[in-house]
């Protein structure tokens, strides 16, 4: 079996969340742990950091990934959606795993497959296990792809169980509070382990603390260790100065320019410093790979900037917090009209939001090219009901096209509200 027909067969023969939704989630660790035991428990094989949150999981573990890497150590890391291609998904010190690789992987374990009838979810992270255990990794860095209790990767005994934060996404599947999806997201910490919550918000502490004393895991909170003064973005970097009790004032640059990261920053900073015995990383290692996270580890999407003049900047934030956070940074900016490319999952609670965008920018609805997408012409409908008004299309290329002519050197183009938008774009 060739690349090509290995894709295809596990899009075509297996349930697909980016597809079909929820319907796609087979409840439990079952499937997971049975393929991991056919494969001679993979998972048992290397070392790991678990990353689970609404927002920010997948900048922490890259931001993770590039600090090892750049520290010498040899890193995989775990994300979920890829955003070009599949193989982004699965990466050593950077690398995507190769098409080769995956091929392999497909047509040796058919039959297995075919015989547990696992997600296209499950099948992946199997396979990530895999390959990390062949590579003899160092330290992998795994992200949750739904959840944390009964999500997949939740097979594994991490040396340290990060949690970025809690927001209302995903609410009919991990529940419609934020308690509620706090403890589906707090079933990663595991007992014994190193639990660290990168942002404390009264609603949900209580909820950590309280599993974290159960199973008698160790627990931080990082954003009351470390506190971050922002210096905005010069010359292509967002400089910050970071004050912890235990150090100095220093001084760091990031190339992940939304103010969002300065949310995300003292987790992955807390991070490092507990593993400082196990896993040791110089100031000079943590301060290069944080100026270096796009290029180290292939991140893309993140407040990414594709031209200027008009400045045209891709966010894959998709829903209310993450809108929220996205707009933060926005309000910092200078331009004359703001215009907003967006498309949207059809599976979200979408009033909450739409208001979250301005009213005051020009709209440009479209529909990426999935059965979870929300119909474009819908989206316009349900948008104008709210106040923000554009024009209908196809697909995320002709808004941006559109915008592009309409626009004057000086504006400012966004491009958001789906990792599935996002990825449709041509140049990503």
């Amino acid at each position: 079996m060739q690349y090509p027909e290995a894709i295809d067969y596990l899009y075509s023969r297996l349930p697909v969340f980016h597809r079909i939704g929820a319907k796609a989630i087979k409840p439990g660790l079952g499937n997971t742990l049975a393929l991991c035991e056919a494969l001679d428990n993979p998972h048992q094989k290397f070392r790991s950091i678990h990353v689970a949150g609404t927002n920010g999981k997948g900048s922490t573990s890259h931001m993770l990934a590039a600090i090892y890497q750049s520290a010498g150590y040899r890193v995989g890391l775990y994300t979920s959606p890829h955003l070009k291609a599949f193989t982004e998904r699965i990466r050593l010190n950077g690398q995507p795993i190769s098409e080769e690789e995956v091929a392999r992987f497909v047509t040796q374990n058919q039959n297995l497959i075919e015989s547990i009838e696992p997600s296209f979810f499950e099948v992946t992270v199997a396979m990530a296990f895999d390959f990390f255990a062949r590579q003899s990794v160092d330290l992998a860095i795994i992200e949750v792809g739904l959840g944390g209790r009964l999500d997949s990767t939740n097979v594994i005994t991490p040396v340290a169980s990060v949690i970025t934060n809690i927001g209302l996404d995903h609410t009919d599947i991990l529940g419609d509070t934020l308690p509620q999806i706090a403890s589906e997201k707090a079933g990663i910490i595991k007992p014994g382990i190193l639990a660290i919550i990168g942002e404390t918000q009264a609603e949900t502490l209580d909820v950590f603390l309280n599993v974290a004393k159960s199973v008698q895991a160790p627990i931080i909170q990082a954003d009351q260790q470390y506190s971050i003064q922002d210096g905005g973005v010069v010359q292509g970097r967002r400089h910050v100065l970071v004050a912890h009790d235990k150090a100095p004032l220093q001084p760091f640059s990031l190339d992940l320019l939304g103010s969002y990261q300065l949310r995300n920053l003292p987790a992955v900073l807390a991070t490092v410093e507990e593993l400082q015995s196990t896993y040791p990383v110089s100031t000079t290692d943590e301060r290069s790979a944080l100026a270096s996270v796009t290029s180290l580890t292939g991140l893309k999407g993140r407040f990414q900037i594709l031209q200027e003049y008009p400045r045209v900047i891709a966010d894959t934030a998709h829903n209310q917090a993450g809108l929220v956070a996205l707009f933060e940074t926005v309000r910092t900016l200078s331009y004359d009209t703001l215009r907003i490319v967006i498309g949207m999952v059809a599976d979200k609670d979408r009033t909450n939001v739409l208001e979250v965008l301005p009213q005051s920018a020009v709209y440009y609805f479209c529909q990426a090219q999935t059965p979870r997408s929300l119909p474009v012409d819908e989206l316009q409908r349900e948008a104008a009901q709210l106040g923000r008004v554009g024009e209908a299309f196809v697909d995320v290329n002709e808004a941006l096209a559109t915008s592009l002519q309409e626009a004057s050197s000086s504006d400012l183009i966004l491009i958001t509200g789906s990792n599935y938008t996002i990825a449709e774009l041509t140049n990503l």
